[in-house]
Protein backbone atom coordinates (compact mmCIF):
# COMPACT_ATOMS: atom_id res chain seq x y z
CA UNK A 1 0.00 0.00 0.00
CA UNK A 2 1.39 3.37 -1.02
CA UNK A 3 1.67 6.02 1.77
CA UNK A 4 -0.24 9.29 1.38
CA UNK A 5 1.69 12.32 0.24
CA UNK A 6 1.83 15.51 2.32
CA UNK A 7 -0.91 17.01 0.11
CA UNK A 8 -3.07 13.91 0.57
CA UNK A 9 -2.72 14.09 4.35
CA UNK A 10 -3.65 17.78 4.33
CA UNK A 11 -6.77 17.12 2.25
CA UNK A 12 -7.77 14.19 4.48
CA UNK A 13 -7.31 16.26 7.64
CA UNK A 14 -9.33 19.15 6.19
CA UNK A 15 -12.16 16.83 5.18
CA UNK A 16 -12.21 15.23 8.62
CA UNK A 17 -12.29 18.58 10.46
CA UNK A 18 -15.03 19.88 8.12
CA UNK A 19 -17.19 16.83 8.84
CA UNK A 20 -16.69 17.27 12.60
CA UNK A 21 -17.61 20.94 12.32
CA UNK A 22 -20.77 20.12 10.36
CA UNK A 23 -21.83 17.52 12.91
CA UNK A 24 -21.13 19.75 15.91
CA UNK A 25 -23.35 22.53 14.51
CA UNK A 26 -26.38 20.25 14.57
CA UNK A 27 -25.72 18.19 17.66
CA UNK A 28 -24.87 20.82 20.26
CA UNK A 29 -27.28 21.84 23.03
CA UNK A 30 -29.25 25.05 22.63
CA UNK A 31 -28.10 27.90 24.85
CA UNK A 32 -28.44 31.66 25.09
CA UNK A 33 -26.06 34.48 25.98
CA UNK A 34 -26.35 37.48 28.30
CA UNK A 35 -24.27 40.61 27.79
CA UNK A 36 -24.10 43.52 30.22
CA UNK A 37 -23.12 46.07 27.58
CA UNK A 38 -25.23 48.59 25.72
CA UNK A 39 -26.39 47.60 22.25
CA UNK A 40 -27.74 51.00 21.34
CA UNK A 41 -25.28 53.81 22.05
CA UNK A 42 -27.67 56.72 21.50
CA UNK A 43 -29.89 56.76 24.64
CA UNK A 44 -28.04 58.75 27.29
CA UNK A 45 -30.05 57.30 30.18
CA UNK A 46 -28.75 53.71 29.75
CA UNK A 47 -25.58 52.31 31.31
CA UNK A 48 -23.73 48.99 31.17
CA UNK A 49 -24.18 46.43 33.95
CA UNK A 50 -22.19 43.46 35.18
CA UNK A 51 -24.06 40.15 35.15
CA UNK A 52 -23.18 38.84 38.61
CA UNK A 53 -25.20 35.62 38.90
CA UNK A 54 -27.95 33.58 37.30
CA UNK A 55 -30.12 31.44 39.58
CA UNK A 56 -27.53 31.81 42.36
CA UNK A 57 -24.57 30.67 40.23
CA UNK A 58 -21.87 33.36 40.06
CA UNK A 59 -20.32 34.48 36.77
CA UNK A 60 -17.21 36.57 36.15
CA UNK A 61 -16.84 36.49 32.37
CA UNK A 62 -19.10 37.78 29.63
CA UNK A 63 -20.99 36.60 27.73
CA UNK A 64 -22.84 34.48 30.26
CA UNK A 65 -24.08 31.29 28.61
CA UNK A 66 -27.30 29.90 30.06
CA UNK A 67 -29.98 27.41 29.10
CA UNK A 68 -33.39 28.62 27.90
CA UNK A 69 -36.18 29.12 30.42
CA UNK A 70 -37.07 31.42 33.32
CA UNK A 71 -34.08 32.65 35.30
CA UNK A 72 -33.33 34.99 38.19
CA UNK A 73 -30.59 37.26 36.82
CA UNK A 74 -28.63 39.45 39.26
CA UNK A 75 -26.71 42.42 37.89
CA UNK A 76 -24.53 45.09 39.43
CA UNK A 77 -25.35 48.53 38.12
CA UNK A 78 -23.17 51.54 37.48
CA UNK A 79 -21.91 53.72 40.33
CA UNK A 80 -23.96 56.78 41.13
CA UNK A 81 -23.81 59.70 43.53
CA UNK A 82 -21.11 59.13 46.15
CA UNK A 83 -21.06 55.33 45.70
CA UNK A 84 -17.96 53.69 44.35
CA UNK A 85 -19.80 50.51 43.30
CA UNK A 86 -23.26 50.19 41.85
CA UNK A 87 -26.19 48.55 43.61
CA UNK A 88 -27.33 45.03 42.75
CA UNK A 89 -30.71 44.24 41.23
CA UNK A 90 -32.34 40.91 40.44
CA UNK A 91 -34.80 40.49 37.59
CA UNK A 92 -36.73 37.52 36.29
CA UNK A 93 -35.97 36.90 32.64
CA UNK A 94 -37.70 34.44 30.32
CA UNK A 95 -34.81 33.38 28.09
CA UNK A 96 -35.53 32.03 24.62
CA UNK A 97 -33.32 29.38 23.05
CA UNK A 98 -30.47 30.54 20.80
CA UNK A 99 -30.89 34.23 21.63
CA UNK A 100 -28.44 36.95 22.68
CA UNK A 101 -29.61 39.49 25.25
CA UNK A 102 -28.06 42.88 26.01
CA UNK A 103 -29.00 44.09 29.50
CA UNK A 104 -28.63 47.70 30.62
CA UNK A 105 -29.34 49.89 33.63
CA UNK A 106 -31.75 52.78 33.13
CA UNK A 107 -31.22 55.80 35.41
CA UNK A 108 -33.00 59.16 35.62
CA UNK A 109 -29.70 61.01 35.45
CA UNK A 110 -25.99 60.34 35.64
CA UNK A 111 -25.70 61.05 39.39
CA UNK A 112 -28.70 58.98 40.50
CA UNK A 113 -27.92 55.71 42.26
CA UNK A 114 -31.36 54.13 41.69
CA UNK A 115 -31.80 52.23 38.42
CA UNK A 116 -33.95 49.65 36.73
CA UNK A 117 -32.79 46.83 34.47
CA UNK A 118 -34.13 46.31 30.97
CA UNK A 119 -33.31 44.28 27.88
CA UNK A 120 -31.70 46.75 25.50
CA UNK A 121 -31.77 44.36 22.54
CA UNK A 122 -32.23 40.69 21.72
CA UNK A 123 -31.25 38.84 18.56
CA UNK A 124 -31.20 35.24 17.34
CA UNK A 125 -27.78 33.57 17.35
CA UNK A 126 -26.54 32.41 13.97
CA UNK A 127 -25.52 28.78 13.72
CA UNK A 128 -27.60 27.77 16.75
CA UNK A 129 -30.69 25.67 16.30
CA UNK A 130 -33.25 25.40 19.08
CA UNK A 131 -34.47 21.90 19.88
CA UNK A 132 -37.68 20.83 18.16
Amino acid sequence: MKPLSRFGLTVAAAAFSASLLALSGCAGPAYSELYGTRYYRTPIDTYPVQVVSVDGKDYLMQPVRIEPGRHQVSVQGPPGGAQRWGDKRTIELDVKACTRYWLVAVKENRLASDFSVKVDYEEPMSGCRPPA
